[in-house]
C-alpha cells in the first residue's frame, strides 16, 4: 500500500469532501464540538485564504485521514483536529500525520508552542502524542445550565456579605484595557495556561489575547456581563464573558491580583456576571442556554468556586503542548 501525507492541494478538494463530511457528522458526538464545524465550501474557502492548514493522509491515492492546524489566531501553533475515516486505524494514521505536521511546522516551532486539546475520541491518541514529546495538562469542562439542572437554585443559595467600601463591582469599559493587561499577565504568567499559550507570559501577549476577546475575534464579547472589580477606584480583577452562536456563554479569562485573593472576591465577580447573563436569558434578550468554562483537573480551589455557584463538571480531556 502506498501511503503519503502532505498539505491539501486545489485538485484534492473533490476527493476530500467525503472524508471531511465523515468528520463533520461526528464532530459533536465523537469530538465534543460545541457547534457544528464549517460547511465544506466554507472549509475550502478558509484553506484558500490560508486561515487554516490541512494535512491529508492518502492510502493508494485515497484520502483516509487528516490533520487541521492554524498559526494565524494566536502565538501558538494550534492543532485543531486529527480525524480518520470511520475512526479506523486512528493511532496508526495519526503517527504519519503528526510526523508530517512536525516537519511542516519546524520553522514555526522555533519560537512557538504547539497546543492540542485531545477532545473526545482524540484522547486515544495520547500515547502517539507522548511519543513525539508532547506533555499534558488535565483539563475539565464545567457548565452552568440555564434549564434542566439546579444551577440557578445553587447560585441563589449563595448569599454574599456586602463588599467593604474600598471595593466596587462594575461592568467592562474600554478605559480598563491597560489595567486588564497588567492584571491578567500577573495572574497567568506562571500558570499552566502559559505552557500551551506563551502569550500569557508577557504583557504584549496578554494585550493580543484581550484585544481578540474585546474585538470579537474569538466570539461575541459581552461587555455588560463582564465584571470588573475595583479597589479604591483601580481595577484589580476581571471576569470576561463572551457568546458563541449567540447562545453559549463562555468565560475566556478570569483573573484577580494576588494580594486580593482569598477574600471571596472571585466568587462575587463570577456571581455578578452570571446574574447579568441570567437576566438576559430570562428577559428574552438573549437565548442563552449555558455558561461554560475550563480549568485544570487538579485546580481544586477553582473547582470549588465553580461548584459553589452552580457549575457542574461535564467531561475532562488532556491538553497537549509541545515547546
Amino acid at each position: 500500500m502506498e501511503r503519503i501525507a502532505r498539505l491539501i492541494e486545489e485538485n484534492d478538494f473533490k476527493s476530500f469532501e467525503n472524508l471531511y463530511n465523515d468528520f463533520k457528522d461526528r464532530a459533536v458526538e465523537d469530538y465534543k464540538f460545541e457547534l457544528a464545524p464549517l460547511e465544506y465550501a466554507d472549509f475550502v474557502d478558509a484553506i484558500r485564504k490560508d486561515l487554516i492548514k490541512c494535512i491529508v493522509l492518502f492510502e493508494d491515492s485515497i484520502p483516509v485521514a487528516f490533520l487541521i492546524y492554524t498559526t494565524s489566531i494566536s502565538e501558538s501553533v494550534e492543532l485543531n483536529i486529527i480525524h480518520s475515516y470511520h475512526l479506523e486505524n486512528m493511532e496508526e494514521r495519526a503517527k504519519v500525520l503528526v510526523k508530517e505536521f512536525l516537519d511542516e511546522t519546524e520553522f514555526d516551532r522555533e519560537d512557538k508552542v504547539v497546543s492540542y486539546p485531545l477532545l473526545g475520541k482524540q484522547q486515544d491518541l495520547i500515547h502517539v502524542m507522548a511519543a513525539y514529546g508532547f506533555k499534558f495538562i488535565g483539563t475539565v469542562v464545567l457548565r452552568f445550565m440555564m434549564c434542566g439542572t439546579n444551577s440557578k437554585e445553587i447560585l441563589n443559595m449563595y448569599k454574599p456579605e456586602a463588599l467593604s467600601p474600598e471595593y466596587y463591582l462594575t461592568d467592562w469599559d474600554n478605559r480598563y484595557f491597560e489595567d486588564a493587561i497588567k492584571v491578567i499577565c500577573e495572574a497567568f504568567k506562571d500558570s499552566s495556561d502559559a505552557l500551551f499559550d506563551s502569550r500569557f507570559k508577557t504583557e504584549e501577549g496578554c494585550d493580543d489575547i484581550l484585544s481578540k476577546i474585546t474585538q470579537n475575534i474569538y466570539a461575541e464579547f459581552v461587555p455588560e456581563a463582564t465584571s470588573v472589580l475595583l479597589y479604591n477606584g483601580k481595577p484589580v480583577g476581571f471576569c470576561f464573558m463572551n457568546l458563541t452562536d449567540g447562545k453559549i456563554a463562555n468565560i475566556p479569562i478570569f483573573g484577580l491580583k494576588k494580594e486580593h485573593q482569598g477574600l471571596g472576591l472571585s466568587k462575587l465577580m463570577l456571581r455578578n456576571s452570571l446574574e447579568k447573563l441570567i437576566a438576559m436569558e430570562e428577559s428574552g434578550e438573549r437565548p442563552i442556554s449555558e455558561v461554560n468554562t475550563t480549568t485544570e483537573t487538579d485546580n481544586y480551589q477553582a473547582l470549588k468556586l465553580y461548584r459553589h455557584l452552580g457549575f457542574k463538571e461535564d467531561y475532562d480531556y488532556p491538553q497537549a503542548y509541545l515547546g
